[in-house]
C-alpha cells in the first residue's frame, strides 16, 4: 500500500509528535509498505492563523502522487486531520487543546483573546465534522478518546505503541538520582521536583534533562540558587538518546510531572528500564499505567510529598527494585506491540 501520514509541525520544533510520526513511517516500511510523511506548518498565533492552518489542513490533495492512487491516509494532528481522503484513519494524538481542555486554565491562552471564543467554537465545530469523516478513529492513549468524546461526543479505540529505542532500554541499577528528561515547560512541572529538592532528608540527587522556553529555564535557575541545591540538581540540557537510555538505565527512579499529558512516552521508557515512576493525580495518560504502590506512586501536587516518596525508595532499593519490575510486566498487558497497531490502522 501507499500510505501518506499526515501531520503538522510548528517549525524548527521537535517533539514527541514527531519521533511518533517517523516511528509509524519506519514501521509501515518494515512491512513492505510505501509510507511518507506529509507535513503543514502550524501557527497559532494571531488567532486568525489558526483558521489558515485549518483550511490548509482541509484543501490538502492525498489523492494520488505522479498519477499514482494514495491508498491511504493516517492523519494524527489537527489540523491535518482535516485533510480528505476515502480512506482516512485517524491515529490522534490530540486536539488542539488550547480550545478544549486547557480553555480557562493557566496552562492555556487562546481565551485570552477576544475572538478566542469564536476561534474556539470553530474548532470544535469543524473537528467534529471532519473527524466523523473517518473511516475509523483510534488514539495515542484513553486519555486522548476520553477528551475526544467529552467534547466532540466521538468514540475512539487507544492503540499504545513503544516509545523510541524501547528494545534498547535495560536496567543497570538502582542508583543515586531521579531522573526526569523532557521539555522543559510549566505544564512539566520540573519546577515542583526542584522544589522537593529542599525538602529531602536523603543524599539523593536529581537529574533533569531537556529544553525549554528562557523564561522556565531562568525560573528553575533562580529556584536552585535560591535554595542552594547546585549539589543535588543538575540541569543537563539537550542528551542524546544513548545518554537518555543511560541515564533511565542508572537511576533511582523516574519522576513524570506532566499536568493532563496525551500518553506519555516517559512512562514507557521508565517501565522498559524497570524503573517506577512518580506522577500527579491530574497526570492523565500516565494513569493508565501506573498503579499506586505496585509500579510507582500517584501523589498530590505538593513538593513535600514528592521528597517523602523519593526518600522512601532511596532507603529501600529493594522497593524501587520490585516497582520497577511490576512496571516492566504491566507493558506486556497492554498490547503495547507495534504489529498490533499496524494491523489496526491498516485493516
Amino acid at each position: 500500500m501507499k500510505i501518506a501520514i499526515a501531520m503538522v509541525q510548528v517549525p524548527f520544533i521537535r517533539g514527541g509528535a514527531e519521533i511518533h510520526a517517523e516511528m509509524l513511517k519506519a514501521e509501515l516500511m518494515k512491512r513492505g509498505h510505501q509510507a511518507d510523511i506529509v507535513t503543514i506548518p502550524f501557527k497559532w498565533y494571531p488567532t486568525s492563523t489558526l483558521l489558515d492552518c485549518m483550511l490548509m489542513g482541509r484543501t490538502m490533495d492525498l489523492t494520488e502522487v505522479n498519477g499514482e492512487k494514495i491508498d491511504r491516509v493516517i492523519a494524527m494532528k489537527f489540523p491535518a486531520f482535516y485533510v480528505k481522503h476515502e480512506n482516512k484513519v485517524l491515529w490522534l494524538l490530540h486536539q488542539h487543546r488550547q480550545a478544549y481542555d486547557l480553555w480557562n486554565t493557566p496552562y492555556g491562552d487562546l481565551h485570552n483573546f477576544p475572538e478566542g471564543e469564536f476561534i474556539r467554537d470553530m474548532i470544535i465545530k469543524h473537528d467534529s465534522k471532519y473527524i466523523s469523516e473517518a473511516k475509523e478513529v483510534y488514539t495515542n492513549a484513553q486519555n486522548t478518546a476520553n477528551r475526544l468524546m467529552k467534547y466532540n461526543g466521538i468514540k475512539a479505540e487507544a492503540l499504545y505503541h513503544p516509545p523510541l529505542n524501547y528494545d534498547k532500554m535495560h536496567c543497570d541499577s538502582y542508583g543515586d538520582f531521579v531522573f526526569y528528561a523532557s521539555r522543559i515547560d510549566p505544564m512539566k512541572r520540573q519546577r515542583l521536583l526542584v522544589e522537593s529538592a529542599r525538602y529531602t532528608k536523603t543524599p539523593v540527587k536529581f537529574i533533569i534533562a531537556g529544553t525549554g522556553s528562557k523564561s522556565e529555564l531562568d525560573y528553575i535557575s533562580t529556584l536552585i540558587d535560591k535554595y542552594n541545591l547546585h549539589e543535588k540538581v543538575t540541569m543537563t540540557g539537550y542528551i542524546s538518546e544513548q545518554e537518555k537510555i543511560d541515564y533511565y538505565a542508572k537511576c533511582l527512579a523516574v519522576y513524570f510531572g506532566a499536568y493532563d499529558e496525551d500518553y506519555g512516552y516517559i512512562t514507557l521508557e521508565s517501565f522498559f528500564s524497570k524503573k517506577p515512576v512518580i506522577v500527579h493525580k491530574d497526570s492523565g495518560g500516565p494513569l493508565e499505567f501506573i498503579t499506586e504502590k505496585v509500579n510507582g506512586y500517584i501523589i498530590d501536587e505538593d513538593p513535600m510529598i514528592l521528597a517523602e516518596k523519593i526518600d522512601t525508595l532511596f532507603l529501600n532499593r529493594s522497593l524501587a527494585q520490585t516497582m520497577g519490575v511490576n512496571g516492566f510486566q504491566s507493558l506486556k498487558e497492554k498490547n503495547i506491540d507495534w504489529d498490533y497497531v499496524i494491523n489496526k490502522l491498516l485493516k
